[in-house]
This record gives structure tokens, C-alpha cells and sequence, in this order.
């Protein structure tokens, strides 16, 4: 079974979620912007996003949501 993109309309889309697989993205920047927090550089500055399935997000839901590491480096999200 292959995962599907989980449609959400524009302004209900959770940015702390990744948009491909709905896993927790853990962007720091979205966690300072949440919690007023300062944080460190996030780890989404420094990943190679090449290999990011970034195709298989609709156009209407990109740039609205961080991915998560692991779709950011082209791996498989655990099958369950």
C-alpha cells in the first residue's frame, strides 16, 4: 500500500507536522515561532533535501509546513 498525502485545506494545515507523512517535523524555527523561545540553528538548515519526495505534495500545500527528516532524505517512513 503506498501513503497517500493527507488533504487539508489551506489554514488547517498543522506546520508542526510534516505534510508527507504527518510525523512531527520538529522544525525549530516553528517551535520558536509557537513558543517564543529562542532555539538552536534547525536541522533543516543543514540536510540535503535532493532526495525529498517533494512531487508527491500537492502545489496548494508547499512552503506551508516543514517536511520531516526523514522524508527530507528520501527514506521510507515506517510501514504500520
Amino acid at each position: 500500500m503506498m501513503a497517500t498525502t493527507v488533504e487539508a485545506p489551506a489554514g488547517l494545515i498543522d506546520a508542526t507536522r510534516c505534510p508527507l507523512c504527518g510525523e512531527p517535523n520538529r522544525c525549530a524555527m516553528e517551535i520558536e515561532r509557537e513558543t517564543g523561545q529562542a532555539q538552536p540553528p534547525c536541522w533543516c538548515m543543514q540536510v540535503d533535501f535532493s532526495k525529498a519526495p517533494l512531487t508527491n505534495l500537492p502545489e496548494d500545500m508547499r512552503g506551508l509546513a516543514c517536511i520531516c527528516m526523514r522524508c527530507a532524505t528520501g527514506e521510507s517512513p515506517p510501514q504500520g
